[in-house]
């Protein structure tokens, strides 16, 4: 195996090259352990340190780690240990975190499409917040966790994020109003309002209108003698990529000013729910090229690679997410191509409008290391399409 001195660091062209450092530790597990690919290999250091630097950067928060980022056993309890609460998504979720031995107090259901039978799991081991966002889910929580604690989620634009949210989740604050104000009739207690700004928001500013919308509809509802509790900040801390990021600590210097602005002096709790920004930077995805082709008039290089957006790639979809690669023992000079993965479906292709750069020499069996690949890789890649078996996954 070659290690970091054979390794050709790639950018998009016309960008600086900003990719992440791999972790010496993770260095020497490559060279010792030589897997077939494609692996995804998770430095859980990097996870336990990057929570740790979150903490600090939002001291006044409870942090809940969103599980859907990476559902790793092994990383899940790294968390778990560093003091981390949790954002379950379903009863699978809730059912890992049981297993794992964390509290049910410790656990929050933030999705808000939720079936009855979750719902009642849920609240029969004790967990206690619930995210709703229209009035028929109010009432199934209602239904199946009377007495529970409820948040209901505001639409945000997702403006200034890489990954943004689409419709599917929120509802407007006039909604937010008549569903708090209705839960304790319903026998729920109504605890708090959520929102989400984007996942890989790149504009640490991107909180402050929800949160003003936030502090608008705590004070109106005050007025109506419902207090609420909880702010929850969602998620949307990004990980380095291949574009420069402000450091982590702007994010919550930005957030601690716009809650003290809206809020002032009765500021509520603060939750987040981190995902991407823990685990993503903590991730290498090894692949391995399995053809070069020159097809075209143009001269536009195609490299496919063993895995792609259904090997657990698929936020490559629409370009969105750009990973910095690297590629191992070879170094002759970049040159454009596009990249895609193996598959006989013609949306398996991770960059063309914005081509990378890969080594002149590149050939079959040669070594693409994808980094900052933690996060929506291992659990997004298919169970068999086309055969081809679903990504492996190793924690040191």
């Amino acid at each position: 195996m070659q290690g970091l001195a054979d390794a050709l660091e790639l950018a998009t062209p016309g960008s600086a090259s900003t990719a992440p450092s791999v972790s010496a530790r993770l260095e020497a597990f490559l060279d010792r352990t030589p897997l077939p690919t494609p692996f995804l290999a998770m430095d859980l250091s990097v996870v336990a340190r990057t929570y740790d630097e979150l903490v600090r950067a939002l001291p006044d928060c409870a942090i809940y780690y969103a599980m859907k980022a990476n559902p790793l056993p092994d990383v899940v309890d790294v968390l778990a240990r560093a003091g981390s609460a949790f954002d379950i998504a379903s009863q699978a979720e809730l059912d890992q975190c049981l297993r794992a031995g964390i509290p049910a107090e410790r656990l929050s259901f933030g999705n808000t499409i939720k079936t009855s039978a979750a719902i009642a799991r849920a609240h029969r081991h004790g967990v206690g917040i619930f995210a709703v966002d229209c009035a028929s889910e109010l009432n199934k929580v209602a239904a199946h966790a009377p007495g529970a604690r409820v948040s209901v989620r505001l639409a945000t634009d997702g403006r200034g994020a890489e990954w943004p949210l689409s419709r599917k989740f929120g509802c407007d604050v006039g909604m937010a109003f008549d569903l708090l104000a209705r839960a304790p009739g319903l026998g729920l207690e109504p605890f708090g309002v959520s929102f989400h700004v984007g996942s890989q928001q790149t504009d640490p500013g991107a909180w402050d209108r929800p949160i003003a919308e936030s502090a608008a509809l705590f004070e109106r509802l005050r007025r109506r003698g419902v207090e609420l509790q909880c702010l929850n900040l969602g998620g949307g801390f990004p990980a380095p990529y291949r574009t420069s990021l402000p450091p982590i600590s702007s994010y919550g210097k930005a957030i601690e000013r716009s809650v003290q602005r809206h809020f002032g002096s009765r500021g509520p709790q603060l939750m987040v729910d981190p995902g991407r920004h823990l685990v993503a930077r903590a991730g290498l995805l090894r692949t391995e090229v399995v053809l070069v082709a020159n097809r075209s008039s143009e001269g536009l290089r195609w490299v496919y690679l063993d895995c792609g957006k259904f090997g657990g790639l698929a936020e490559a979809g629409d370009e969105a997410i750009k990973y910095p690669l690297r590629v191992m023992g070879r170094t002759g000079r970049p040159l454009r191509a596009a990249l895609a993965g193996p598959t006989c479906d013609s949306a398996d292709v991770l960059y063309e409008k914005t081509p990378c750069c890969l080594p002149a020499d590149l050939a079959e069996g040669d070594r693409v290391d994808i980094l900052s690949a933690g996060a929506y890789t291992h659990t997004y890649a298919a169970v068999g399409f086309n055969g081809f078996p679903p990504l492996t996954a190793v924690a040191i």
